[in-house]
């Protein structure tokens, strides 16, 4: 990176018409992987101007659809669609909006408009204030010791992976399906200790119900309209909805009553937990919408890290050789632990370069709460400020090869711009269960590559869509050989 011009050096806009000539000549066929030119699948992004119906059409059916493809090249590109926009995919930009700003750009109305119904004024959501009392009250439950303590149940659920892989076999494997079920396991096992009185299976049923419904992209959300105007999708998952609270709240009342037993869970600690300087605990309802934020977030966004993991590396066997011998060399033929995580860099690596080429939340935004200026641009209060992390990602001016799978890129982190990569956000608000999820990827990865050689199935590439998380549509199809 170091040799290609710094994208702060380019901040000043292309005019609209310059853009669309722009796009016109530089016109590309989306690239479907092969092993020859190891390019994985992506979003073909747009190469015109489109209005808002055909805008809000294609993001109904993949948010990322609606990102220029000059956004790879320039550090921001504006716009209009009901109302004014802005993309940034300028590291100093972003460092701007996500530190020094925080509150000049609270979460985007529309991001809140899809969510709140499911996880009410959660740490996800939350601002100010009521975000940083919550979110001091949480932060312990994450800590180092904490998650340590919750490996074993990682790697429990991993080596029931791999069983269910063996068994399988061999006929191929939607390896989607399998790590969705697995991290699905692992979150409502450290987050209820396997409490009889937790329905996993309806909670699962109607996190799957919402996001397939609640979490597409209505006119009213285009056009800005208030939070009262009923969206079509949150009216049809409504009930999926009532049914995972009242689930959620069921279990944290009768934990309460029961009382903690044995090594305690993320329940466990969210119940102890306190805001140390104003010693305020969480309600019922806060604790549920913390949990499911919990239980949404820490399975969805693993569980499909880890089947972009498992679809890059069936199509480069180098890497699953150089990978498997690293297992091999710190686990031999027993189960990967909490403690071999950090004895296995280049594990790792294929994570993080995963994270890089699909990020779960690939696209966040926000709403500018006073005027400013970013890259030499205006912006005015209202206006919706996009980070398009999946473009940021991709950037041609930011990465050598961008589309490119590609996991030594990561061998020196330090060699990489701190807000060019941002698979869980930055500044104060930056994911709380990053070391979490990041521990349990490379648990259950390092398990599947270590007991399996995959291959990938002819005719079966995922496509990247993104509806509330960017998801391989189609499934994640390899056969899975033993070693």
């Amino acid at each position: 990176m170091g040799s290609e011009m710094c994208i702060r050096d380019r901040c000043k806009p292309l005019p609209f018409a310059a853009l669309h000539l722009y796009v016109k000549l530089n016109h590309e066929r989306p690239v479907r992987m092969n092993i020859e030119n190891r390019q994985p699948v992506k979003v073909p992004l747009v190469r015109e101007p489109w209005g808002i119906f055909k805008s809000l059409n294609a993001a109904r059916q993949n948010v990322l659809s609606i990102i220029p493809e000059i956004a790879t090249r320039q550090p921001m590109v504006s716009g209009k669609t009901g109302k004014r926009w802005h993309m940034v995919m300028d590291p100093e930009a972003i460092r701007i909006m996500l530190l020094e700003r925080l509150d000049q750009y609270p979460k985007s109305l529309v991001t809140k408009n899809l969510l709140r119904p499911a996880i009410g004024e959660s740490l996800f959501i939350a601002e100010g204030a009521h975000w940083r009392w919550q979110r001091r009250t949480a932060a312990p439950v994450f800590s180092h010791r904490n998650v340590m303590n919750l490996a074993p149940i990682m790697t429990g659920a991993a080596d029931r992976a791999a069983a269910r892989v063996a068994t399988a076999g061999p006929r191929a494997v939607d390896m989607l399906d399998e790590m969705v079920t697995t991290t699905f396991d692992v979150i409502s096992d450290v987050t209820f200790s396997g409490d009889g009185s937790f329905d996993r299976d309806s909670v699962h049923t109607a996190i799957d119900a919402y996001i397939s419904e609640a979490g597409k992209i209505s006119l009213f959300d285009i056009l800005g309209a208030p939070d009262w105007v009923p969206r079509p999708g949150r009216i049809m998952s409504g009930k999926a909805l009532k049914q995972m609270k009242t689930v959620a709240d069921t279990a944290i009342d009768a934990r309460a009553a029961r009382g903690a037993d044995g090594v305690p869970d993320l329940l466990d600690l969210l119940l102890d937990g306190e805001d140390p300087k104003s010693k305020r605990k969480m309600n019922t309802a806060e604790l549920r919408d913390n949990l499911l934020t919990f239980i949404v977030a820490g399975h969805e966004t693993t569980a499909l890290t880890l089947a972009w993991s498992l679809y890059l590396c069936a199509f480069d066997q180098d890497v699953q050789d150089r990978a498997r011998a690293e297992i091999q060399a710190v686990c031999a033929d027993r189960p990967v632990t909490g403690e071999d995580v950090s004895k296995l860099p280049f594990v790792r690596q294929i994570i993080d370069e995963a994270l890089r080429l699909y990020p779960p939340a690939a696209m966040v935004s926000r709403t500018a709460m006073a005027p400013d200026t970013l890259c030499g641009r205006e912006i005015r209060k209202g206006d919706t400020v996009i980070i398009p992390i999946y473009a940021l990602h991709r950037s041609h001016v930011l990465w050598k090869d961008p589309d490119a799978f590609n996991p030594d890129r990561f061998a020196d982190p330090k060699a990489i711009d701190r807000y060019a990569y941002l698979p869980f956000g930055d500044g104060p608000r930056i994911c709380i269960g990053a070391s979490f999820a990041l521990q349990e990827a490379v648990i259950i990865l390092a398990t599947l590559l270590g007991r399996f050689r995959f291959h990938p199935v002819a005719g079966k590439d995922p496509s990247p869509v993104m509806i509330l998380t960017l998801r391989p549509e189609g499934g994640v199809w390899l056969t899975a050989e033993p070693v």
